[in-house]
C-alpha cells in the first residue's frame, strides 16, 4: 500500500489566496490530501485552496461568514487506507477545550466514525492520542505576535496514521 501524506491547516483567516503564506499554498500543492479546519474566511480562497490540492476537504469555522457556512460542512469524514479521518471546526467552541470534547461531532449511533480528528479554532497546535482516537491540529496558519505559522502533517502508511506539527513561520 503506498503512503499518503495529508496536510492539516486551519485557522488563516485570508481574504485572498496570494495573503496565505507561500509555504502554505506550497504544501497545499504537494500534499496527496489538503484539509483546511475552517476560519478561511473568503469562498475565493476556498476556491483557490480546492484548485491547488490534489484533492481537497474543507470545512466551515465561527469566524466564516454565512455564505461559507451555506456551502461548507460543519464537519466531514474521509477514509484513506482504513483510516477514517475526520475534519471540524467546532463552531460550538468558545472557550479552550479538551480535544475528546470532539467525540459527539464524530459518534453516530453510539460508533465512532473518525480514527483521527483535525481541527481547528483555537489556534494551538497539537498531536495527542485520546480514547484511541489520533486528535491533530495544525495550529495557526499564519504567524502573529508570539505565535508561530504552523501545520500538521498526517501519514497513513500501511493502514497507521502518524502526525507531526511543522512550523513554517516564526512568531514575529
Amino acid at each position: 500500500m503506498a503512503t499518503t501524506r495529508i496536510l492539516v491547516v486551519g485557522d488563516t483567516h485570508a481574504r485572498a489566496w496570494d495573503e496565505v503564506h507561500p509555504a502554505v499554498r506550497e504544501a497545499v500543492a504537494e500534499a496527496d490530501i489538503a484539509v483546511h479546519c475552517g476560519d478561511i474566511v473568503r469562498m475565493e480562497v476556498v476556491d483557490a485552496f480546492r484548485e491547488t490540492a490534489k484533492r481537497a476537504i474543507v470545512v466551515s469555522g465561527n469566524s466564516d461568514p454565512p455564505d461559507l457556512w451555506k456551502a461548507l460542512p460543519t464537519h466531514e469524514v474521509f477514509e484513506v487506507d482504513g483510516v477514517r479521518i475526520g475534519a471540524t471546526h467546532p463552531i460550538w467552541g468558545t472557550i479552550e477545550f479538551e480535544p475528546p470534547a470532539l467525540l459527539p461531532d464524530f459518534t453516530k449511533d453510539g460508533e465512532r466514525t473518525a480514527d483521527v480528528i483535525c481541527y481547528g479554532h483555537l489556534h494551538i497546535p497539537l498531536v495527542e492520542t485520546v480514547e484511541d482516537v489520533l486528535f491533530v491540529n495544525g495550529g495557526q496558519g499564519y504567524s502573529s505576535f508570539l505565535v508561530p505559522g504552523t501545520v500538521a502533517w498526517i501519514t497513513i502508511e500501511n493502514g497507521v496514521a502518524s502526525a507531526e506539527i511543522v512550523e513554517f513561520d516564526p512568531a514575529k
